[in-house]
């Protein structure tokens, strides 16, 4: 009898850039596939999610910047260092104090995001690492995450390069991996979509993953 032979099953993988507390797109498109690859050594782009998020405040959607220093056209993302000559930690710990103070589940999970401010990393990836790693856990997702291209060497996975693709000027209406499912938000009558993971967690705690999971495009 000839032996049989068994067939790996192809993984589907995407290839995505380290963002600062990520928009529901990001983890829209996590889920959509089976193992994902964070590029850390990507070219830095300035004024993109890297470094910045949208929250819902009582008067508008704010845009948080985390100030970095000067990066030149080549620099990695990896090497990109942290500015704290500006009091930006204050003003971000401030903004989610005032905008989710008072949303159901900000009082039991704020204290995990305040911890990663307080240590001051010196390197952006290593604050975003630890922030995303936070916000996985709080959802629910549980996938391959790997941090940098440079151990991928299986050909035989379809690999999806996303680096840039999600929540830049260009797709701000025009989603790939969501579809805006309305939740509650602490202010406003009008629906908010695709702002950052934070406002879904602090909303609606054990309830996001429910969320997301009806959010995704597929």
């Amino acid at each position: 009898m000839p032996e049989l032979s068994i067939i790996e099953p192809v993984l589907r993988d995407v290839r995505l850039e380290l963002q600062y507390l990520p928009c529901l797109e990001y983890f829209t498109c996590i889920m959509n596939y089976d193992r994902v690859w964070i590029d850390v050594e990507e070219k830095y782009l300035k004024q993109t999610s890297r470094n910045r998020c949208s929250v819902l405040t009582a008067n508008k959607v704010d845009t948080l910047s985390v100030p970095v220093k000067s990066a030149g056209q080549e620099s990695l993302t990896k090497d990109i260092k942290i500015d704290y000559s500006q009091d930006w930690i204050r003003r971000h710990l401030g903004c989610f104090q005032s905008a989710y103070g008072k949303s159901p589940f900000y009082e039991y999970c704020s204290s995990e995001f305040i911890s990663v401010f307080q240590k001051k990393y010196d390197f952006l990836i290593d604050l975003n690492y630890d922030l995303l790693t936070i916000c996985l856990r709080l959802v629910g997702i549980k996938k391959e995450v790997t941090y940098n291209l440079s151990g991928m060497k299986n050909s035989q996975n379809e690999l999806i390069d996303d680096i840039s693709a999600i929540n830049n000027k260009k797709s701000q209406n025009n989603f790939k991996y969501y579809q805006p499912i309305p939740y509650y938000q602490t202010f406003g009558n009008d629906f908010v979509s695709n702002l950052s993971i934070v406002d879904l967690i602090f909303n609606m705690g054990p309830e996001a993953r429910s969320v997301l999971l009806r959010s995704c495009k597929r």
